[in-house]
């Protein structure tokens, strides 16, 4: 049994607008999804529909073994954290530090366990520097990871990321990269939504496609990129690399910048 599973899920908003229409998608222990698709997908609600914050007009909804229509939205998020896309949403404490602790409190831990839990997703996030500062000294792109360390320490089975790598430089995408490796190395599952296909090619096999509401393609990151069908439908543009690996008529279905030299090198041998 999947870990978390969205079997036939609608969901229509109070204001009569349908933002998922019939979607189904699953997800197993330390697995890693990207979710992609322009604005207007239904990649936020879907995500929003996995932790509880919204419950499903109609289908169902499963984490860890729980329907989340009949659970309180507090009760799914203890299994399912949520950084979201604005760190400003959810940092709302004096210093770094009290914010990631605030986390902790529903762990039922010691203190000694809790400071040892903050502490390591302060480290991993690269902020325990800075924790004894307030989080609004920090630049925005800086805030979102002290959201995510917030989300870290409330060591949830699964963690969705939304839009975390926007506004981030090369470093940042790397501390990035490995929160995620640590997370899935130890039996998490993280899902991201992101516009960034070149993070996307570089870091995630599975690859969830999405328009119109509903999933177009759910298959790995080389047969998405190289389906046109499936790019137009979800007005997407895939890696430049791929774009121009195609126009070189260069084969193996290239994705990332290194699969693209080693071809470009035997091309030339």
């Amino acid at each position: 049994m999947a870990l978390l599973e969205l079997q036939q899920v609608s969901f229509i908003y109070p204001n009569g607008s349908k933002a998922l229409d019939q979607v189904s998608m699953s997800f197993e222990e330390g697995e890693k999804v990207a979710i992609i698709g322009q604005n207007g997908a239904g990649k936020t609600t879907a995500v929003k529909l996995m932790n509880g914050l919204l419950k499903p007009t109609s289908g169902t909804v499963i984490v860890d073994g729980w329907n989340t229509l009949e659970h309180t939205t507090a009760q799914v998020s203890s299994k399912v954290g949520y950084v979201f896309q604005n760190p400003d949403d959810q940092i709302f404490h004096e210093t770094i530090r009290e914010e990631v602790e605030f986390s902790t409190r529903h762990l039922n831990l010691s203190e000694s366990e809790a400071s040892q839990v903050v502490n390591e997703a302060l480290q991993l996030t690269g902020l325990m520097d800075v924790a004894d500062l307030h989080p609004y000294s920090l630049p925005y792109s800086l805030r979102k990871f002290v959201a995510i360390a917030a989300v870290l320490a409330m060591q949830t089975k699964v963690v969705i990321l939304d839009e975390p790598t926007a506004g981030q430089d090369a470093r940042s995408l790397e501390r990035l990269t490995k929160i995620i490796e640590h997370l899935t190395k130890n039996g998490k599952t993280v899902i991201m939504i992101t516009h960034d296909m070149n993070y996307v090619a570089d870091q995630f096999d599975r690859v969830i496609a999405m328009a119109n509401r509903r999933v177009v393609s759910d298959s790995t990151a080389k047969e998405i990129f190289w389906n046109p069908a499936v790019m137009k439908e979800s007005h997407l543009q895939a890696p430049p690399v791929t774009q121009l690996a195609g126009t070189l008529s260069l084969g193996g279905r290239i994705i990332t910048v290194d699969a693209f030299v080693k071809a470009c090198k035997g091309t030339k041998e």
